[in-house]
């Protein structure tokens, strides 16, 4: 079994995650983060995954000898779990908001 690629994937999560842990979230004039600017950013993020995934897998499909399956497929994965977990972040702010709108006042 080769196992190349999962190292490399779990070396870029990794990464990822200290690069995530080091950020410092963008302020504004009163020091707090801006949600908005942080919830664009979060789905520019996943949308570059998501592109990269795209445009791999169509020059494995044009079959181009630079790409082999395994990259195509890691990257698929990525930009699937980017996704379901942005999915998951707007179902959990939606169901806040709910919960805002329904409290008495």
């Amino acid at each position: 079994m080769n196992t190349q690629g999962i190292d490399q994937l779990l070396g870029e999560l990794r990464l990822a995650a200290s690069k995530a842990a080091s950020q410092e979230p963008a302020t504004v004039a009163g020091g707090a983060a801006n949600f908005a600017d942080l919830l664009k950013s979060s789905l520019d993020q996943v949308n570059a995954v998501q592109q990269e995934a795209t445009g791999l897998q169509q020059a494995f499909d044009a079959n181009d000898p630079n790409v082999n399956l395994q990259d195509v497929m890691v990257q698929l994965q990525k930009a699937s779990l980017s996704f379901q977990t942005m999915v998951q972040v707007r179902n959990r702010l939606v169901s806040a908001y709910q919960e805002i709108m329904s409290m008495q006042a």
